[in-house]
């Protein structure tokens, strides 16, 4: 029970992170690129990457809920990634669609394995 408050708690955190800073980078994009969505894709994948490392052996099994499952779960937005992606190809918006695609898959892993090497090379893990 209390490993799912601290998930629960995470969850709050990521979701209104999600929601402030999806918002905050799709100004800076047309209304028909999703543009938020995939910066908190990267952000996260960075920051799951150094999260991943830091808890395998330092922290708490409670923390690790806390942030990876809870915050990071509800900050990564893969579901509305794919959503939006199968708008654009209905709306037959193809080079757009493939570019989200492969936007998100290449930068969200390499924003991943940077936050591994960034964690290993700083912090000593």
């Amino acid at each position: 029970m209390k490993l799912l408050l601290f998930v629960a708690t995470g969850g709050a955190i990521g979701a209104i992170s999600r929601f402030l800073l999806s918002g905050y980078f799709q100004k800076f994009s047309s209304n028909d690129f999703p543009i938020g969505t995939l910066g908190v894709n990267i952000i996260g994948s960075f920051f799951i990457g150094m999260a991943i490392i830091y808890f395998e052996d330092i922290a708490k099994p409670e923390y690790k809920a806390l942030f990876v499952t809870g915050i990071l779960g509800a900050l990564t937005t893969f579901s509305t990634f794919s959503y939006e992606t199968t708008m654009l190809l209905e709306n037959a918006n193809y080079i757009k669609a493939l570019a989200n695609i492969i936007l998100n898959v290449v930068l969200t892993i390499t924003a991943t394995i940077l936050g591994i090497l960034f964690i290993k090379k700083f912090i000593g893990v």
